[in-house]
């Protein structure tokens, strides 16, 4: 009857191994896959403890046996780990897992001895073969095991009901109530001496209820939903909904912009009445009905914008759920306003003083860009600096007459050179200042500004200006820190691939830039001297080997222009 009891037990093991199995996701939980699998073997070792029929095979049923007091204890231990968001390092798993083997590895080597049992008898008891065992000197290594194991455990479980995590409430009541059915059933059989123990049905219940509640727990961590790279993105918040609104994660940095969240329980809807259910439940039902995707909202003085996405953790891609990217556009919003601005203004003008406009856009750009610079003395009057390199070189293309371009390409291309730089605007001065010192996420972020300069460009003059006239301006703000051998950024463009109105700007940036750092150890005119070697050097490899001839040809009337500005 148990025997029986036990195989099916054993069958419904593997079938929830089975059921996870053809269940499963993009990113394995290997802790759950290893409890999956241990389950069956310590069930098998129960129900072939009930048909044996010598000693040493129960001896050797038992090896089967103890892998959940040693092996599955220690996964469950990581388990819980890994549940609250502790990383350990690979050498503590190590030796955690190590322990457990090492415990095992001693009882396999005393099966053919009295050193961890003394003796063994089998009883019929007409329900199965029943196994009494009396323990050896060596069976206090098991004890002590059992009692450090279950301290370590027990103690990561207060640890966890204490603290506030982005962890399920609903987990952790699983994993508690789980762990103490299982050590009250442990300790009262070991107390009483039965015959035949219940901890496989718990086993398998455990085993059943950890599968069901697999999609919900993983759902529950913020960087399985978004890409570490999206994570690592300072200034960025995100968080997570299921199709339902129940909340279930997010990262430190919502905080920020919905101080509510700080407040917020796992699993459970958001206030109505708050300002976070007004944004993302909004943004919610806008994203079903007609599918939008961005909103933004105010906070104090901070004008945020959050975009909508649906996730999911299936192989099958069935939606699971929608993540919320926000980030703070205040500064980006003024830019916008104070350009649109000015635009409509001039845009009422236009029919009377198109020549008037004109003039005065490319001077409001300039004075754009002068404020920019100005934040940095040693950056100061840059932009005009460059935009006047590019008005020699232009100058020079023109006179040759070989670049296949027309008049009105670099008509456009010198109205639109001061805007190239615009999205500096939005990274911080002390990363600008820093320059070759910048850390990695510095760099990016640095970096990040040729995205934003084209993107102002777009949202600044499309519908007010020629497409022409803005396509020029966007490549020379996206593309003009592309380099000719294709280790340049933000696309890493090669040779040709790089519009050719940016290849002239990346010259005369570069140029300018190398000026302002030579001039620091040396005069003037030596500067010029070392730049223009130094241009000549990388024509080929950092810019485009055409301009070469062109940049040659230039060289007096740059040092002419440098010495007058100088004076």
């Amino acid at each position: 009857m148990i025997s029986i009891a036990y195989a099916i037990l054993l069958v419904i093991s593997i079938l929830i191994a089975i059921f996870v199995a053809q269940h499963t996701h993009e990113n394995i939980d290997i802790h759950h896959w290893t409890i999956t699998i241990i389950v069956p073997l310590v069930i098998l070792g129960y129900w072939l403890k009930t048909r044996v029929m010598t000693t040493s095979a129960a001896m050797i049923t038992f090896c089967y046996i103890y892998l959940d007091s040693t092996l599955m204890l220690s996964v469950i231990f990581c388990a819980l780990l890994y549940f609250m968001r502790v990383r350990i390092k690979p050498w503590m798993k190590m030796a955690i897992y190590g322990t457990a083997f090492a415990h095992m590895f001693v009882f396999w080597l005393c099966i053919n001895n009295k050193l961890y049992y003394k003796s063994i008898r089998l009883i019929d008891t007409g329900m199965g073969i029943a196994t009494k065992m009396e323990g050896g000197p060596l069976k206090v290594i098991h004890w002590i095991y059992i009692v450090v194991i279950l301290l370590a455990i027990a103690s990561v479980i207060l640890i966890a009901w204490i603290r506030r995590g982005t962890y399920s409430r609903r987990t952790l009541i699983i994993y508690t109530v789980l762990l103490s059915v299982g050590l009250f059933i442990y300790i009262v059989e070991s107390l009483i001496d039965v015959d035949f123990s219940m901890l496989p049905v718990l086993y398998v219940v455990a085993d059943a209820i950890i599968a069901i509640n697999y999609d919900r727990d993983h759902m529950h961590d913020i960087s399985r939903l978004v890409s570490r790279q999206q994570e690592q993105h300072s200034g960025r918040a995100y968080i997570a909904i299921d199709l339902s609104g129940h909340f279930l994660s997010c990262n430190r940095k919502a905080y920020d912009f919905l101080p509510e969240l700080e407040l917020q329980i796992v699993d459970a809807k958001l206030p109505e009445k708050g300002e976070t259910a007004q944004v993302l439940y909004g943004l919610q039902r806008d994203f079903a009905d007609n599918k939008t995707l961005l909103r933004q909202f105010q906070v104090g003085d901070k004008v945020c914008q959050c975009e909508i996405s649906e996730f999911s953790l299936r192989v099958d891609g069935e939606v699971q759920g929608y993540i919320f990217d926000i980030r703070d556009v205040t500064e980006e919003q003024h830019v916008i306003k104070v350009m649109r601005d000015y635009n409509d203004a001039l845009n009422e003008e236009v029919n009377r003083q198109m020549k008037a406009m004109v003039n005065l856009q490319e001077k409001m750009v300039l004075g754009l860009a002068d404020m920019m610079d100005s934040r940095d003395r040693e950056q100061s009057g840059r932009a005009r600096r460059t935009n006047a390199l590019v008005h020699i070189l232009v100058g020079e293309i023109q006179r040759q007459g070989e670049s296949g371009k027309s008049l009105q390409f670099f008509k456009d291309m010198l109205r639109s050179t001061p805007m190239y730089d615009l999205g500096k605007i939005c990274v911080d001065q002390s990363v600008i200042s820093k320059g070759e010192a910048r850390t990695y996420e510095e760099q990016v972020l640095y970096e990040s500004h040729v995205v934003k300069s084209g993107d102002f460009v777009h949202r600044i003059l499309d519908g007010v200006e020629d497409p022409q006239y803005v396509q020029v301006a966007y490549h020379i703000a996206r593309n003009h820190h592309e380099r000719w051998d294709g280790r340049g950024y933000p696309d890493g463009l090669v040779g040709e691939m790089i519009p050719f109105e940016a290849r002239i700007v990346a010259l005369a940036d570069t140029f300018d830039e190398w000026v302002a750092e030579k001039k620091k150890d040396n005069t003037l005119k030596g500067a010029l001297l070392e730049v223009e070697a130094m241009v000549e050097e990388q024509m080929g490899s950092r810019f485009d080997p055409n301009l070469q001839e062109v940049f040659m040809a230039t060289k007096k009337e740059i040092e002419e222009y440098y010495m007058a500005q100088e004076r």
